[in-house]
């Protein structure tokens, strides 16, 4: 259960050309980059709740691994995927309802640090997360 925990965003890497790959304008990427996104990660077997927030919305995702769901980004983004384990990864495979374009997303712990790594459209992005 090394994801359980409470985790605050540390720092970016190439967040913002993520975002603007994901197509949200100058604003909402300068918004995005700075928006104290905190999680709250509790894991149940296979079932996980997770708690996100930030200067923009607070919300509650509950999933089991393996099984798909709905979710939708801070920007309105809606999305259908699932979460899964890889070896100590969790690995989202996710789905854009509008485009039908895949959106993959990482977790790790690497050291006393979670790392969300981000990839759509060939862009990578990295947020990294310190306990809180």
């Amino acid at each position: 259960m090394a994801f359980n925990g409470t985790w605050k965003v540390d720092r970016n890497e190439n967040y913002e050309k993520f975002m603007e790959a994901m197509g949200l304008n100058v604003m909402k990427r300068k918004l995005g980059a700075h928006d104290n996104l905190k999680i709250v990660i509790q894991q149940d077997g296979n079932k996980f709740t997770v708690k996100e927030s930030s200067n923009f919305r607070s919300i509650e995702i509950e999933f089991t691994l393996g099984v798909n769901f709905d979710y939708s980004l801070a920007d309105g983004t809606e999305l259908n995927g699932s979460w899964n384990i890889e070896g100590n990864k969790l690995v989202g495979k996710f789905t854009r309802k509008d485009n039908g374009k895949e959106l993959m997303a990482f977790r790790e712990i690497i050291g006393d640090e979670l790392v969300q790594t981000y990839t759509y459209e060939g862009v990578e992005a990295k947020r990294i997360f310190k306990r809180g």
